[in-house]
């Protein structure tokens, strides 16, 4: 084993212990180095190398404002970031940075400075309040942030609330701003030696919310990043060196941490890093960069069905579906807009990325496909055993990746008998194919995004005019579900559309604007057992 590089030792300290966590598999020839004894830091593997190998002109990342970094540019702006996390605010190994803001190359640039000092990446959505992000400050007791100025209004809110971060620079602020993070890089070199961190040194932190509402840390180490690189990749989406990458998915999601740095980084292909890839954006912007591997959520291919013929496409080769299951009619609405068959595919945070998954050539619709190679899965039942083909059950998987829940008690329940659980029912059909059914909690699936009910409820409930609320998801022919409240008014209000406007904007200021209802149904009571609890099930029936 190759000692910890880690000086801080927090993340360590607070991996699940070793009973809990899942049973890893390296059985693929190409993930055997990654049991070397030996370093590994995944910046030197993904971004270095490329310049040490007499690469560095390739070009590497694109943005707006004409931004065109090669290998060798990212590396230099990378390096010093690290320069100044270290000499500047005292970073030491192991130390959590958190990273706000929209996708860009200084995005990007960020998270491999914080990786090359041996730091642990902890990436927020941009849309994010104070009241949110103070509370993954305090459970990964983040003591350093790098933001764009445009957003550090929360930041700066939520500090006042989590004091424990106590260094902070912000890009963006202008040429002449002396405290910006640019002004700091200007004053250090531009070669870094990267941290020489253990294979199982983690490197992010990537928060999701479960149906509690309270989110949880999932940890990844340096070997979990390169893993990722090398079983769904290759194998399925076979990309070339020569491909541009471009999508939807913030950085602070693996799905887009992965589809849109690790994985063009990994062969030395290139990444366009657009602030707004809404669907009337990212058409556009194929065309403008002439990418030609996209990756977004069903919702936004459905959305871009209809204008696809009013754009060049010509460049576009590979189109990924991930975030949500993806109904078969979107798939032909975007063959038949396209000629591109999508590939599908379920990943989660807890396994950094698409686990199960099926190439153009084995694309059925409804189905989401096999097991990544590298991965293995099944349907458990209730008891714990395997069910046969068509019964629907739990999908649990195993892999070189698994769910290491950053001190959190539910690491027993997603993990179990070595299986990662991830809580999506199943079944497999005769092909072997692997089939989605549902959640098997309350969380909404809403245009890409997990929303937790809970959550939503709790932001209602901060409104004087509110009493008792419940949230569930609603299907929806568009975003896959919506968010639904009932609501339940305190005496002298109106359930009228005034007041449905006033609830939804409070939401929207409250947390997430993303996660507001867009559906508000006012009752004089909410469905509860006799002990008080909240029937959702009920609720969901009686709203459909």
């Amino acid at each position: 084993m190759v000692a910890s590089a880690h000086v801080d030792t927090f993340a360590r300290d607070r991996l699940p212990p070793p009973e809990q966590l899942p049973e890893l598999l390296f059985d693929l020839p190409e993930l055997q180095a990654l049991l070397a004894d030996a370093p590994l830091n995944c910046a030197t593997e993904l971004l270095d190398r490329w310049v040490a190998t007499g690469q560095g002109e390739r070009l590497c990342i694109q943005g707006h404002g004409g931004v065109r970094w090669s290998y060798r540019d990212l590396q230099r702006h990378a390096n010093r970031i690290a320069h100044v996390l270290v000499a500047d605010l005292g970073l030491v190994p192991g130390n959590r940075v958190l990273l706000r803001g929209a996708n860009s190359p200084m995005l990007a640039a960020a998270w491999f400075g914080v990786v090359k000092a041996g730091g642990i990446a902890v990436g927020t959505m941009p849309l994010l309040r104070a009241r949110e992000l103070a509370v993954m400050i305090d459970k990964a007791e983040v003591t350093h942030a790098l933001c764009d100025a445009r957003l550090a209004d929360e930041l700066q809110q939520a500090h006042a609330l989590a004091p424990r971060l106590a260094n902070v620079r912000c890009w963006g602020a202008g040429e002449n701003a002396a405290d910006s993070l640019e002004a700091a890089m200007a004053r250090h070199a531009d070669t870094f030696d990267n941290v020489p961190t253990a294979p199982d040194d983690t490197c992010v932190i990537a928060f999701t919310s479960g149906t509690t509402g309270v989110p949880k840390g999932t940890m990844h180490f340096h070997r979990d990043v390169i893993a990722a690189c090398r079983c769904w990749p290759p194998h399925v989406l076979r990309a070339t060196p020569d491909d541009v990458f471009i999508g939807s998915p913030p950085l602070a999601f693996t799905f887009g941490l992965g589809g849109l740095v690790l994985f063009p980084m990994s062969i030395g292909a290139s990444t366009v890093l657009i602030e707004k890839a809404t669907p009337d954006a990212l058409l556009p912007s194929i065309e403008q960069w002439r990418a030609s591997v996209c990756f977004t959520a069903p919702t936004s291919y459905r959305a871009m069905a209809a204008q696809a013929a009013q754009h060049d496409l010509s460049s576009l080769r590979k189109c990924v579906s991930a975030g949500e299951a993806l109904p078969a009619a979107t798939r032909t609405l975007w063959k038949q807009a396209t000629g591109i068959e999508l590939i599908d595919g379920i990943g989660s945070t807890e396994m950094l990325h698409i686990f199960i998954s099926a190439d153009e050539a084995h694309a059925k619709g409804g189905a989401t496909g096999l097991p990544v190679p590298g991965y293995r899965a099944t349907i458990l039942g209730d008891d714990g055993g395997e069910l046969a083909r068509g019964e629907v059950g739990r999908l649990a998987v195993k892999g070189p990746t698994g769910c290491k829940y950053l001190a959190d008690e539910r690491q027993k329940v997603y993990v179990q008998g070595g299986w990662n659980v991830t809580g999506d029912a199943y079944r497999i059909d005769d092909d072997g194919q692997f089939v989605y059914q549902a959640r098997t909690d309350d969380m909404i699936i809403s245009g890409g995004y997990n929303i937790a009910g809970p959550e939503v409820e709790a932001a209602l409930l901060l409104h004087p005019a509110v009493a008792e609320c419940a949230v569930v998801g609603k299907a929806d022919e568009a975003r896959g579900m919506i968010v639904l409240a009932a609501v339940v008014l305190k005496a002298g209000h109106d359930g009228d559309a005034a007041m449905t406007k006033a609830l939804q904007e409070f939401v929207k200021q409250t947390i997430a604007p993303y996660k507001y209802p867009r559906e508000i149904v006012y009752r004089r009571t909410l469905p509860r057992t006799e002990t008080g609890k909240l029937q959702r099930f009920r609720l969901r029936e009686e709203l459909r």
